[in-house]
């Protein structure tokens, strides 16, 4: 199972206002809400057991008013879960966690014009604090397309939609230090005595 954004945690505990959140994060939350309104929906049988008992203590209405808050931090949380398709509320459960995982989600990639393409743009810098790229694709403007260590394993990432074409660019560390990409298919020596990493974008058109 993927490890959980820390922000989703935070905004789920009332830490964190959803709108801090990127558009990406705040479609996890909705879909985690929308799992836990379909739980909290099902209504256990008549002489249930102990697992549908359980589920129905989790659906009561809580004093503070946090019930839903709750079952969202549960489905937030990495857990063991056997399924038995008998009660109701497992149906319900097995359908959330297929909403979650099966089904296609908003996270697609971007709707492309016929001449546009997918540029993306990986580094490897431990220690920074700030990774954005700056090329001839954004005028060398420094600071406008920021790149993100969301595994805070070192590795910055980002995707762009450039029109198809050939770019120079260079990755630019805590606001001063420029770094050539060597990950990169091509290195140009540019009029500065620097070497620029060449990116190729291709038409990705569906």
């Amino acid at each position: 199972m993927n490890p959980i954004d820390p922000r989703i945690h935070q905004v789920l505990d009332g830490e964190l206002a959803r709108e801090s959140l990127p558009p990406e994060l705040r479609r996890v939350v909705d879909r985690l809400e929308s799992a836990a309104a379909l739980l909290a929906a099902a209504v256990p049988p008549q002489g249930a057991g102990l697992e549908t008992r359980v589920m129905a203590a989790v659906r009561r209405p809580a004093p503070s008013g946090d019930r839903v808050r709750r079952l969202l931090r549960w489905f937030a949380t990495p857990q063991a879960v056997t399924l038995r398709i008998r009660p109701a509320w497992s149906l319900a459960l097995a359908a959330a966690i297929v909403l979650l995982t099966l089904v296609p989600t908003d996270e697609r990639a971007p709707a492309l014009g016929e001449h546009e393409g997918i540029a993306q743009f990986v580094g490897r810098f431990p220690d920074a604090h700030s990774v954005h790229v700056a090329g001839s694709f954004n005028d060398w403007r420094t600071g406008t397309i920021p790149l993100e260590d969301r595994d805070h394993d070192g590795v910055w990432r980002a995707t762009v939609v450039l029109p198809t074409g050939a770019y120079e660019y260079m990755f630019v560390v805590d606001g001063e230090r420029w770094v050539p990409d060597h990950w990169a298919d091509r290195l140009v020596e540019d009029d500065f005595g620097r070497e620029n990493s060449i990116v190729i974008v291709r038409a990705t058109w569906r």
